[in-house]
């Protein structure tokens, strides 16, 4: 018998293959139910509830229709609601991107202290109530609020803001700014400071460097940022509620509308899915453009 057979591993019983090939699916079963409990079940009785009649009169009918989806896809008025919500979500994550981008490329030059307390600063927004901030911008943007005062203090007459998209945006961008700082500071913490040590070095200028060097490295930092703010900001309710007031509608208000007051509930989970289905499919083509984009820029 030679050496290499004598050392050999003997070869598994088939019981012990199966266990092992089926031990990644028994660690994550908790979680995989978790997470069907959680999100997927929930999705499953609003995607039924949907397609159900609903009757002034009696209240929801199990009775199969189309219907809702209908009025929709159809409706003017869905379809004023559904441009505004997309188009103040990407301006929010536009100006995001342009703010966002930069401070966290100044962030990670910062030296400690500086730099935790800036992070500090930056991450002070999520240490309160999304409720309470948007009762701050309303006091701030109000007809008699601190920036009017400051507008009549050099002679100018005072501005509409609250109730107006403008206030909606700068209330979205001040509350999501902090989901598009870390993930890009996250990817500046992955780049070697002596790629750009050396960039400069052979007389590259800085927008170069910040061009050919950091941009690239930094793209997928961006781009999780961009669909998260995007996601949330199309998704969110009170800040839209209370800056933009009854008139200034956008889907998730529309949504709390039809389920609290009008208390047509299929009509409010066919508008409900349809964001959902639309923010996935803006999301993944905008992930696909920025990918290529990325490949195209490495090789």
């Amino acid at each position: 018998m030679s050496t290499a057979a004598a050392i050999a591993p003997a070869p598994l019983p088939p019981l012990a293959v199966k266990s092992r090939l089926n031990a990644p699916w028994l660690l994550s079963a908790p979680a995989l139910l978790l997470f069907t409990c959680l999100l997927l079940v929930p999705l499953a009785l609003t995607a039924v509830l949907s397609f159900q009649v609903f009757d002034h009169a009696t209240g929801v009918k199990n009775s199969f229709t189309l219907a809702h989806y209908v009025a929709v896809f159809t409706d003017d008025y869905y379809h004023s609601i559904f441009w505004r919500t997309f188009w103040i979500s990407a301006l929010t994550t536009f100006i995001c991107v342009l703010v966002g981008a930069p401070e966290a490329y100044v962030l990670s030059r910062m030296r400690s202290p500086w730099r935790s307390i800036l992070l500090l600063v930056v991450l002070a927004p999520l240490l309160v109530s999304v409720v309470v901030r948007a009762f701050g911008w309303s006091m701030l943007l109000g007809p008699e609020g601190l920036v009017n005062q400051l507008v009549r203090a050099v002679g100018l007459p005072p501005m509409r803001i609250l109730y107006t998209e403008a206030a909606v945006v700068i209330a979205l961008v001040h509350v999501m700014l902090p989901f598009m700082v870390i993930p890009v500071w996250t990817s500046l913490q992955k780049l070697d400071p002596g790629v750009e040590d050396a960039a400069l070095s052979l007389q590259a200028s800085h927008f170069t460097t910040l061009r050919r060097i950091i941009f690239p490295q930094v793209l997928p930092g961006v781009l999780s940022g961009s669909l998260i703010v995007f996601g949330l900001s199309a998704s969110a309710f009170a800040i839209p509620g209370l800056l933009g007031g009854r008139r200034l509608k956008m889907v998730a208000t529309v949504v709390y509308d039809e389920y609290l007051h009008e208390l047509n509930w299929p009509l409010g989970a066919a508008i409900a899915l349809t964001l959902l289905v639309a923010n996935l499919v803006l999301m993944l083509s905008y992930n696909r453009v920025l990918e290529r984009s990325y490949k195209k820029s490495l090789g």
